[in-house]
């Protein structure tokens, strides 16, 4: 008999406390070992329209909801007594007719307030134009082409009936294929051919069911899937991400997608496959810091739980430690000695003193040395003289590039006479040495975040792949980038053109979330490759409420707004305190931030760049900390006029002209920040607001 689990079960058990969740626990580990355990009181679920539904004892109140035929058993929702038992009589389980997926179906009748027009009398002076009919979105679409879709047969009629505002609604009870193709259509898009079994074949083996239905085949699979309810991840993936996962590459490829849309999910388990698939082979896993690293490194352990020798394979680190551990590798033991910022600005200073000819800021040579000379590893004067300054708009006639040469050439002089090398430089000198060896000291490589990645960086993991098959694998988003200038990625031989996939369904954010914070961005993003990347038709599986913008007199009312506003979701929406964050600009807010979390009578955990968050405790930090993060409720606050964009890095962009791409990134920034929301965003400021502001309430065109 096969023991399978469903999403629908992982999710109720989240929602559970958690000496419920140790209680169910127990009882799911009995009926793998044994499904007639007499303790468990397994009873039919009696009024059930589906007569395999059954109900088994957890403890005086909470109940397991399983489907039970003679091939196989499915745990498909815990709750309390009622609630279970409720949920089973709203449900059926059954083989869709024309894609052979399983599905766990909810019954129309339960729920049929979602399509019935609600009127309301009122008493009005004068009678007022008739308002136009919503448009039915799908009242001309084929029968057949609903099915291929997933709609379950008797939705139909209801789908037919959907308007623009009825629809997330609507979706919210159907399959979850069914629903996001159905958003597709809506939004002008052109869902992806359904998958049809072959007539016989198992309906929990199809794709879609896949990504609701698991076997747990042995005690260590149901243990993993049951630690973490919350983190589907690590046993549900959707059809499209499993393609990515197994999938087999000729050279270097990208996986792309908006945030909360799965990326770092697809890289984690795309190293996971790699193990699998070659059991000598070395894995890395990495990222372009020690903070997102960390997370990756907890994440994979909960993936791979079971697996422990599997994970012995795959390295995790950050690309600053894969520099150091390969510098110690080639050189004989030795450390790097890597300048400092201090020290390259040292360095910057007396040379520009001894070039007394030229009139260029001490801002603009910082940049102009960190974003062209040092990240391009120019050694001399005709390399700086023909470089493609990309993304630095000041233009820079021959005479005025020979002056800034003369100070350039100086600090590279110092800096080696010091012994010391940039960071950029360690990663250069590494990437000759490692490309000049006979074999790679990894066989894959796993990239995410990779829109962070430096030129140097890059040069180093094109040494690392070769242009092997498989061997360089990229999660990322354009949208997200706030750390690098963009560059030619197939300059430096690492060429993901042709092999370069979108993922466009949310998992994370809710449509609302998601559709305003997309504001802040174009419709495409491109690369300097000419990759585009369409943020258009990428669609949210789940609704919520909208977010709130609040602009605020002083900073003191900003405080005690933003203080009642998280104390709402927590007593409102029963939220633990660590499951909310406050994230501002820059350090300089940090107080403002801790202020409205202590304003809110929670107790504040400032993240550091270990980026832990503590039960118990409601978090707050930098937007540039909340990588990687999610929060079911976000209150990013600050968000005044010379706050965001910052200041500093417009006056440093007026001396070169390099404006657009400060306000690119710092609108990134912004993003990065609202979408760490999964239900609920709160985006404030206090008068004059930042023009951002006005973007997401969408004030501007």
């Amino acid at each position: 008999m096969d023991f399978r689990i469903a999403d629908t079960f992982t999710d109720s058990l989240a929602r559970l406390t958690g000496e419920e969740q140790k209680a169910v626990k127990t009882a799911a580990f009995d009926l793998q070992l044994n499904p007639t355990q007499p303790g468990l009181q397994v009873h039919r679920v009696e009024q059930a329209k589906d007569r395999s539904f059954w109900s088994a004892r957890v403890n005086l109140d909470l109940r397991l909801i399983l489907h039970r035929t003679e091939r196989s058993l499915l745990l498909c929702y815990v709750n309390h007594h009622d609630e279970a038992y409720a949920w089973a009589r709203r449900r059926k389980l059954e083989t869709h007719p024309q894609t052979g997926a399983a599905q766990l179906v909810e019954l129309r009748e339960t729920v049929q307030e979602i399509a019935v027009p609600v009127y309301v009398e009122v008493e009005t002076p004068a009678p007022k134009p008739a308002a136009r009919p919503k448009r039915l979105l799908f009242a001309q679409t084929p029968e057949g082409e609903l099915l291929a879709c997933g709609v379950p047969e008797e939705w139909l009629a209801e789908v037919r009936q959907a308007d623009e505002d009825s629809l997330l609604g609507l979706a919210e009870h159907l399959p979850a294929e069914a629903a996001e193709a159905l958003l597709e259509l809506a939004t002008g898009g052109k869902p992806k051919a359904a998958t049809v079994a072959a007539p016989g074949s198992d309906p929990f083996a199809h794709p879609d069911a896949q990504r609701r239905f698991r076997v747990m085949r042995n005690v260590e699979e149901l243990e993993r899937a049951l630690d973490y309810p919350w983190d589907r991840w690590t046993v549900f993936l959707h059809p499209a991400q499993t393609q990515l996962v197994e999938r087999e590459y000729k050279g270097p490829a990208r996986v792309a997608g908006s945030a909360g849309t799965g990326k770092t999910i697809v890289a984690l388990h795309r190293a996971a496959t790699l193990a699998r698939k070659h059991p000598e082979a070395r894995i890395l896993l990495t990222t372009f810091s020690e903070t997102l690293a960390s997370a990756l490194r907890g994440k994979l352990a909960r993936l791979l739980g079971n697996e422990p020798r599997l994970g012995e394979r795959v390295e995790v680190h950050s690309m600053g430690a894969v520099a150091q551990r390969l510098y110690r590798a080639h050189f004989g033991g030795a450390k790097p000695q890597v300048a400092t910022a201090e020290q390259v600005g040292e360095g910057l200073r007396k040379a520009a003193a001894g070039v007394p000819a030229h009139k260029f800021t001490a801002r603009f040579l910082l940049t102009e040395w960190r974003e062209v000379v040092d990240a391009w590893q120019l050694a001399s004067w005709e390399g700086y003289r023909d470089v493609q300054r990309l993304g630095r708009k000041t233009r820079l006639p021959e005479a005025q590039r020979a002056l800034l040469w003369e100070i350039f050439a100086a600090v590279r002089a110092d800096l080696s006479g010091q012994g010391l090398v940039t960071e950029a430089g360690l990663f250069t000198l590494l990437a000759e040495k490692v490309g000049a060896t006979a074999r790679s000291p990894f066989d894959f490589a796993v990239v995410d975040e990779a829109q962070d990645v430096s030129i140097a960086q890059l040069r180093l993991l094109a040494a690392l792949g070769r242009n092997r098959a498989d061997a360089l694998f990229f999660a990322g988003d354009l949208g997200q980038r706030i750390f690098q200038q963009p560059f030619s990625w197939k300059a430096l031989g690492v060429d993901v053109r042709g092999r370069s996939t979108t993922l466009k369904i949310n998992y994370r954010t809710s449509h609302q979330i998601r559709a305003q914070a997309d504001r802040l961005l174009g419709a495409t993003v491109a690369d300097v490759d000419g990759i585009t990347e369409e943020r258009k038709g990428t669609t949210s599986v789940f609704n919520g409420p909208a977010p709130r913008l609040e602009v605020f007199e002083s900073k003191g009312a900003e405080v005690a707004g933003v203080g009642a506003w998280l104390r709402e979701r927590v007593e409102k929406e029963k939220l633990a305190p660590h499951e909310v964050a406050v994230f501002v600009r820059s350090e300089a807010e940090l107080e403002r931030a801790r202020a409205a979390v202590e304003a809110a009578g929670l107790k504040a955990k400032g993240l550091d760049a270990r980026v832990e968050v503590t039960v118990g405790q409601a978090a707050f930090g930098t937007m540039h900390l909340a990588k990687g993060l999610e929060f079911r409720a976000v209150a990013v606050m600050a968000c005044d006029d010379e706050v965001i964009p910052a200041e500093t890095r417009l006056e440093a962009a007026a001396d070169d002209s390099d404006l657009e791409e400060v306000y690119n990134t710092e609108r990134h920034l912004l993003y990065v920040a609202c979408t760490r929301a999964r239900d609920f965003l709160m985006v404030s400021g206090v008068k004059p607001v930042s023009e951002f502001v006005e973007d997401l309430a969408g004030k501007k065109g």
